[in-house]
């Protein structure tokens, strides 16, 4: 059947972000990447670098508490509040974001024509028949040495931004989603891109999504 949804996954230095914008051009969808996080921040009342950051890297409650603190218990029921989605003052922000930013992505795939990159969509959007799961991989290796050139890196700082990137995304996915280990059947297509161009990754993908 034919895919109305793509939902990439990328590791950093994968090239899957690479893949996904040549699939979003070769099917005619739009790309859905950090709108989903800048529609969710502006929802929240939260500033997006906030969410961001969160998301990626540490714990989100500590750091919307942070954020949120002056305001008290009674001005973070007031940011999270959007319709259909209640939130009472005992409840934590990272429980709001997640019902933010899951509502972004259920609503970007209910319009269909759509390749979305990030926020673990393909977890959010599993059960669904429309929607084709993509994880795009490489060794440690191989995605070090393509920060190094995208990045300015030496080999010390692009081996460690390969480290950060791996534990902040295993981090997201336990407390965004609780799974403990990702594995491959979590997606229906899985690609190395050791070996293989973003422009086979996509040609891959397209084929799969057709």
């Amino acid at each position: 059947m034919a895919h109305t949804v793509v939902c990439i996954s990328a590791e950093d230095g994968s090239a899957g972000q690479e893949a996904a914008a040549l699939v979003a051009g070769s099917l005619g969808f739009r790309i859905v990447d950090e709108d989903i996080v800048a529609r969710a921040a502006v929802e929240a009342g939260v500033d997006e670098e906030v969410v961001a950051d969160v998301e990626r890297r540490k714990s989100l409650l500590v750091r919307v508490l942070d954020q949120l603190g002056a305001a008290g218990a009674a001005g973070m029921g007031a940011a999270y509040a959007m319709p259909g989605y209640a939130v009472t003052a005992g409840d934590p922000p990272s429980d709001a974001l997640m019902g933010l930013i899951r509502s972004v992505i259920e609503e970007s795939a209910a319009s269909g024509s759509a390749v979305i990159v990030a926020h673990a969509a393909s977890l959010a959007l599993g059960d669904r028949d429309e929607v084709l799961r993509v994880l795009v991989t490489a060794s440690p290796e191989t995605r070090a040495g393509r920060l190094r050139e995208s990045r300015g890196l030496d080999e010390a700082a692009a081996a460690d931004a390969v480290r950060k990137g791996d534990a902040g995304r295993a981090d997201y996915l336990k407390r965004f989603y609780g799974i403990r280990a990702e594995l491959p059947t979590h997606y229906d297509l899985v690609i190395n891109t050791d070996k293989v161009s973003a422009e086979q990754a996509a040609q891959l993908i397209v084929s799969a999504a057709s």
